[in-house]
């Protein structure tokens, strides 16, 4: 892809900026966009109806199926279906980085400074933006007032006795997640505002990174010849736009809190719901040149003119003492706290803001448990934690900072890295906080064995991870609603593992635990129209539960296929664990995780029909794609179960088994042989082995076994499964067909594609780009040597979700070359971490073969 294609598509995004300067403190890195842009292509979401008359017929029985059960979910039972096929959340081009840390609940700010896309209930996401959620500024000399502006280019038609309609042309948004600047020129006035949000989503961090807590700190920079007042108002409804805001019974209450020399006050929004109860918080930080004033409480309708008026008089707010009263049925409250300094001549003041909520406890949708949240060993669990919470935010962010650019400057100094790369790999990270995340304090009575103790080839009851750094939990997509989906988290798992390990080995030990259970209640599921059980023993759930419903007691939410036929999801969970072993060199970890794994291998055993070595599949029972038949071994988990084997014999020689070895050494030896004789077709592996017209297309993601040996320090050598020139041709056909003969090469690589260089369209999915395999493929590109086309291959999903379809900050799971897109806001683009290891592990292999003078890899191996 061309560097003038990459440069262009940025400057569209900042076309109609007409300020100049770029403000206080903002780095070169990152997504920038003009408040002004408009994004030219609108796309809609993937329904039931944009599947093609072709593919129709192989769905019918699905379709009917579908449609009674999500009748009964969403008419009968008053549910939100896991997957909504009639109500797919529309393409809103608006959204920014998200609020808070992980598991605790996120707030989303767009671009634009509104606050639009809510999680405090866990799991469950409510798109609404709260008109009144606002920052207005403030501007006197000589003792009036000469400016007075709210920060919003929108003219709602509420709260007219507001001064909206903020150019836009004059201020920009750019976002390197977790931090995100908006930078404001004031018309006239010549003063800049520069607003920092920092959420505190900090690497290795198991405290601070569970906070709900955002600081806003605010850079008044004014380049006047005289002085200026300037105070900043943050406005805030008591509720997220849900329709509970007029449920009754909330109030506000102002308060300040001092402690070791430091004070901060505000107002505390108490939403007094039925079920998960919270309290909002806005507060300021107090010192001898700031002042900071409230409203405890306002009504957010009308024309709201009496608060613009309160401001406009003096720069700061009544400030009355005593609580609000609580709320009717059918009123809204708000609450407003504003901080003012004085801003000498051609100087610079900074203001400094926190927003926090406090959801100690819990439940799910069934409500049948309490959990408490992880924030709450630090903080408590009576629900009265706000205002320490923002006492601790505005006195510990600067170090949370510090750790966030310690952290993020090798890879933005890195002169070798393209600008596009650096603002995909931190901001793609926002779904580890905004994937519905749930991060958890485990019961002391909660048994995550699955009744199966160590001594008989299971687990503690307890495992030391889990007790100590909690359960974690995030969605397959925001409107995928499952938890831990595991052939996705697969993919995505690769910033877990090398940013917050123990949550990956907590996710594996929650996994692990429920490999050994079995629920052998029967379910109708959608695909067959088949009845069998919801979880079979000794095979990995699809997913751990759905958060309507109660997750880690209810797995396999996934009821369009029958999971127990599924060939690949013992294999990631056996491919996983010995990556994390590699990358945390976790020895007890190894230990727990071994009879599991033997367990998982031996259930996939039986799809060895022929007894050659390699696992068989029949209709659709390979994960790929919905509606692509596989028959016979398949290049996708034909690959994943050889990989599979390899890091069993690793592992086996690990734990001292030479009897394991040699088993699993025999039959990798066995199915390798028949895999190439199955599935090589001298330039690429055939997407399955049935002979049938389309079984010869080329899969983008044919060469993922190999991938996760090469990122596990494996794939050569001893332990190596795939001739690497076999692997390199492989990619290279992928490289020439999937990515360069599709969409001018500019817009990733499509799932399938055949010999003659046009997308097969066999199945819905075929001929869609799934972001996060993308990232997969590109990251075994670098692993191979193929540092150039990886990169190009990655690029153009990021320039087509960011900088053309105005997908930041929700990058969905696929795209088709026009028209449409599937599952805003997916996991499996957490992928992007998997590049970032192969470009360390290439380096790191640079570094030793200079000093070893091992140029050609004649000392490579295991």
């Amino acid at each position: 892809m061309s560097a003038e294609w990459g440069e262009r598509s940025t400057a569209d995004l900042m076309s109609r900026y007409v300020a100049e300067g770029t403000g206080h403190g903002v780095p070169r890195e990152g997504w920038r966009i003009c408040l002004a842009h408009e994004f030219k292509e609108k796309r809609k979401p993937f329904q039931a109806r944009d599947v093609s008359l072709s593919n129709l017929w192989d769905h019918i029985g699905l379709g009917v199926r579908y449609l009674k059960w999500w009748y009964k979910k969403t008419q009968v039972e008053k549910k939100a279906p896991f997957i909504d096929m009639f109500g797919a959340q529309p393409l809103r081009q608006i959204y920014g980085a998200p609020l808070g840390g992980i598991g605790g609940g996120t707030i989303t700010r767009g671009w634009r400074g509104e606050f639009c896309r809510w999680q405090l209930n866990p799991g469950m996401y409510h798109y609404k933006t709260v008109t009144a959620d606002q920052f207005t500024v403030c501007l006197r000399r000589g003792g009036q007032t000469v400016y007075q502006q709210v920060l919003s280019v929108e003219r709602p038609p509420t709260l007219q006795g507001w001064n909206w309609g903020y150019c836009g042309e004059y201020a920009f948004y750019h976002a390197l997640y977790p931090r995100a600047w908006t930078v404001y020129h004031l018309p006239g006035q010549n003063v800049t505002l520069t607003c920092r949000q920092i959420s505190p989503v900090v690497p290795h961090d198991y405290q601070d990174s569970s906070l709900p807590v955002a600081v806003f700190v605010w850079d008044v920079e004014n380049k006047n010849d005289h002085d200026l007042d300037v105070s900043i108002m943050f406005t805030v409804v008591n509720g997220s736009g849900h329709k509970n805001d007029k449920g009754g019974g909330h109030w506000n209450e102002p308060f300040h809190l001092e402690k070791e020399g430091q004070a901060v006050s505000g107002v505390l929004l108490h939403h007094r719901t039925a079920v998960n109860p919270y309290t909002l918080c806005i507060a300021a930080r107090e010192q001898s040149d700031r002042e900071v004033s409230h409203q405890t409480a306002f009504s957010p309708k009308g024309t709201c003119g009496d608060l613009w008026s309160d401001l406009i008089t003096d720069g700061r707010l009544d400030s009355p003492t005593g609580s609000s009263p609580p709320t009717a049925r059918g009123e809204k409250v708000a609450a407003a706290l504003a901080a003012g300094c004085s801003v000498p001549a051609q100087s610079r003041s900074t203001l400094e803001f926190c927003l926090a909520w406090d959801m100690p406890k819990i439940t799910f949708g069934s409500g049948e448990r309490e959990h408490t949240r992880r924030y709450t060993r630090f903080f408590g669990t009576k629900g009265d934690a706000s205002p320490s919470l923002s006492h601790y935010a505005l006195t510990h962010y600067k170090r949370w900072e510090e750790s966030i650019e310690e952290w993020q400057r090798p890879i933005l100094q890195d002169s070798s890295l393209p600008s596009w790369y650096k603002s995909a790999l931190f901001n793609e990270l926002y779904f580890v906080a905004d994937g519905g995340s749930v991060w958890t304090e485990l019961a002391e009575d909660a048994d995550v064995s699955g009744g199966v103790r160590s001594e008989d080839g299971g687990l503690p009851a307890q495992p030391a991870v889990i007790k100590e750094y909690g359960r974690f939990a995030y969605l397959e997509g925001q409107e995928y609603r499952m938890y831990n989906t595991y052939d996705v988290h697969f993919y995505a798992s690769f910033a877990l593992i090398m940013l917050w390990p123990k949550l990956a080995l907590s996710v594996q030990y929650d996994i692990a635990g429920s490999v050994v259970q079995q629920d052998p209640t029967e379910r109708l599921h959608l695909m067959s129209g088949r009845y069998s059980p919801v979880k079979a023993k000794h095979v990995v759930p699809h997913d751990i539960g759905d958060p309507d419903d109660e997750p880690w007691q209810r797995v396999n939410a996934y009821l369009i296929h029958d999971t127990a036929d599924w060939k690949d999801l013992n294999l990631k969970f056996v491919l996983q664990v010995y990556r994390d072993f590699h990358l945390t060199q976790d020895s007890q970890y190894l230990r727990d995780m071994w009879p599991i794994c033997q367990a998982a291998m031996e259930s996939e055993m039986k799809f060895d029909l022929d007894g050659d070595g390699l696992i068989e599949n029949s209709g659709y029972a390979d994960q790929t794609y919905d509606g692509w038949p596989v028959t016979g071994p398949s290049a996708y988990c034909g690959g994943l179960w050889l990989a599979s084997l390899c890091v069993m014999c690793k592992m086996a020689r690990l734990v001292d088994s030479e009897e394991a070895y040699r088993r699993y050494k025999d039959i990798i030896d066995r199915g390798s042989a028949a895999f190439d004789k199955l599935l090589w077709n001298g330039k690429y592996y055939n997407y399955d082995s049935s002979g049938r017209e389309l079984s010869n297309s080329v899969m983008s993601d044919q060469c993922a076994g190999h991938w996760f040996l090469r990122a596990s320090g494996l794939g050569e050598g001893e332990y190596q499964a795939f001739p690497k020139e076999k692997i390199q041709s492989a990619l290279k056909s992928v490289f020439d067909l999937n990515v360069m003969s599709f969409a001018g090469g500019q817009m990733g690589a499509v799932n399938g594609m055949r010999p003659e260089g046009v997308p097969d369209r066999s199945s819905v999915q075929s001929d869609e780009v799934w972001i996060g395999v993308v990232y997969g493929l590109a990251a075994t590109m670098i692993h191979e040597g193929m540092r150039d086309e990886g990169m190009r291959t990655a690029e153009g999903c990021y320039r087509t979700v960011w900088e053309k379809l105005g997908m930041a900050f929700q990058t969905p799971e696929a795209y088709c070359e026009k028209g449409i897109f599937r599952s805003l806001a997916y996991m499996r683009p957490l992928s992007i971490w998997a590049m970032q290891l192969a470009l360390n592990t290439s380096q790191t292999a640079q570094t030793t073969s200079a000093q070893t003078g091992d140029t050609d890899g004649s000392r490579d191996g295991v």
